[in-house]
This record gives C-alpha cells, structure tokens and sequence, in this order.
C-alpha cells in the first residue's frame, strides 16, 4: 500500500481510505443495508493486514453504531499510533435542537460523544460534515481551533459545501490565527463530477486534501445499468428521493459512461470497481477515495485498484460522454433543518 500526505499536512494516509457507513446495524432506518459487528471485524483485519491505515466514519452512520463497531475492532487490531481515525460532526443522530450543527455547544459534545463511542481520547481528522448556516463561521472555526489545542483532534477537515463557503471557513481561520481545514470531503465520481468546476481547482491550488465520499456513484459504475441491489431498493440516494443525485442522473449519457467502465474492466480483465477507482488514483488532485466497504470484493477490488494506471485514452472514454448537471452543494436540499421534538424524560 503507498502513502501520501493529506493535504499541506504531515498525516501519513493510505491511498485508499475505509469508508464505515456500511457498518453498523442492519435494518437501520439511516443505512438499511449496513452489515454487523462480526462481518466488519474481519473486513477490518484484511484492510489493516494490507496496509490500509485510514478509516472514516461519522457520528450518524448508524446513529453511532459505526463508530462503536470501528473503535472495538481497531482497539483488538490495531496500534493506535499507526492509524488515522476520521470521524464527523454536523448531523448527529438524537433529535434535540443543541445535539447537532456547528455551534460550540453542538461540536463539542458531538465530539465528545463520538470519542466515547470509538473509545480512544482524540481522533486524528474531525471533519464538519455540512456547513451549519444558522451558527457564525467565526464560532465554528474557533471551536475547532480550540478542540486541536486541548488534545482532542489532530487535523479538521470539511465536508460537501458551496467552494465559496469552504474558502470563506478557511479566510477565517486565516485571519485569526486558527487551524484550517487540511481536506476536503465531497462527492465526486465518473458519474458526478460538479466539483471540478470551482472545489477542486481550489483544492490543488490551496494543498488541501481531497478525499470523495461515493467515488463508485453509490455502486453504479460497477454492475450492468439499471441492476437492482438491497442498497438500492433501501437507499434513499438510490430511491431518488429528494435532495438524491440519483433524481438528477441522466440516464442514456450515464449509461453510455457506465458501459464504457465496463468495456474497459473487460479488455483489462478486472473488475469495474478497479477501473472507477483507478480514474480517481490518476486525479492528482485526489489523496484517497473513501471506499464502502461492505463484502470482501470491496476491499480486495480497492486494495487492486492502486495498481491500475489508466491511459489517457482511456481516461478520455471514461469521461467523454459525462453530461454537466445542478450541483448537490450539501445532498441533503429538500431536508427540512432543525425541526426537531424535544425528548421529555418521564419521572422517575
């Protein structure tokens, strides 16, 4: 496995970072298709076995069971010192009004909630998982640059927001002397690639690390068009909910995309996973995809894909039939914020 640095950090990550939201409780009403305790256990040793030291997850995923599940495997697995553990802060999984956002109140307890939960005393990256439009940037910045001080997070990172509100978070650390952001978190495949027009140009011209959530397009780069899988039959990015990207797929361009994958992974004679993943190892631009890692074939297809160097020509016909479309700046437009029913506890 190689390693590169995150962003104008000195964090050593691998080129192919754990992605966790497939781990947690299955039949969940957040993640339906997540797999337990005892099948992650195992994914989670062959990662490590080959050399894969990064691991994402977030205090939602499975309304906190995914961090549990991590935190136990790489307490038995791993040396501590070795890995790099990101977690997120934003969405939290209660319903009360001050348990989630970016407020101080609300990222301070998160945080502490989620190191309770992953059972270590710091996490390396902790990463705002939206941009929160009813706290001031100024108290979400401070905040963060506080948490690195005590000893609580190593790095901060961000995650899918409008490029302006990103560079407007990173002026503002800037500005007053605080810890900015070393990456960014956005979703970016063969089959969404919105980022390249403002996030990533000012990614690479600021050395900010990218690190894309769903680069096989939630599974759809990888299997015939128009396959029906348990995630997509439970997902609600793949049901074309609203706010999904899958509402705003273009089906015949798409499916000229996804069948040029798959004529490639056949004249290569591997999988179409590894093709997808490799498109995003040719992105200079891109430190680590995060990979769902669900069954055995996720891993070994994203462990292989690090050895796979795309041509340019092939480059060209992965991308040459993509179709431009309205940018998802958080994936979750539709949702309405911050209408939640207070918990009363009963009397004892």
């Amino acid at each position: 496995m190689e390693y590169t640095t995150l962003g104008r950090s000195g964090l050593k990550v691998s080129k192919i970072c754990f992605g966790c939201m497939s781990m947690g409780t299955p039949g969940n009403q957040a993640h339906g298709w997540a797999i337990d305790e005892r099948e992650s256990r195992p994914l989670i040793r062959t990662a490590l076995e080959n050399g894969i030291n990064f691991f994402d997850t977030a205090n939602g995923y499975s309304f906190g069971a995914s961090e549990e599940h991590l935190g136990r495997a790489l307490k038995a697995l791993a040396n501590r010192d070795e890995i790099v553990i990101a977690t997120k802060g934003f969405f939290g999984w209660t319903p009360g009004p001050n348990t989630r956002g970016n407020s101080r109140k609300g990222l301070i307890q998160q945080l502490d909630a989620s190191l309770k939960r992953l059972g270590t005393d710091y996490v390396d990256l902790y990463q705002i998982h939206r941009y929160d439009e009813d706290t001031p940037i100024e108290e979400t910045m401070e905040t963060l640059d506080h948490l690195i001080k005590v000893g609580k997070v190593r790095y901060i990172g961000a995650s899918s927001m409008a490029t302006w509100q990103f560079q407007n978070a990173q002026n503002v650390a800037a500005t007053n002397g605080w810890n900015r952001f070393i990456s960014m978190q956005c979703q970016y495949s063969l089959l969404y690639r919105e980022e390249e027009r403002e996030m990533l140009p000012y990614c690479a011209a600021t050395n900010v690390g990218v690190i894309p959530w769903s680069p096989l397009a939630r599974g759809l780069v990888t299997r015939d068009w128009g396959t029906q899988t348990e995630r997509t039959s439970t997902d609600r990015f793949s049901r074309g909910d609203a706010s999904s990207p899958r509402e705003i797929l273009q089906d015949t361009q798409d499916q000229k995309v996804v069948e040029a994958v798959g004529q490639i992974a056949n004249e290569r004679d591997i999988s179409r996973a590894q093709v997808g993943l490799a498109w995003h190892h040719a992105k200079s631009v891109v430190t680590a995809p995060i990979v769902g890692v669900g069954k055995p074939h996720h891993l070994t297809d994203a462990i292989a894909s690090t050895d796979v160097e795309l041509s340019a020509e092939e480059i060209s016909r992965l991308e040459q039939d993509y179709v431009d479309r309205p940018a998802q700046l958080s994936g979750m437009q539709g949702i309405p914020r911050w209408k939640f029913t207070l918990e009363v506890k009963a009397d004892d």
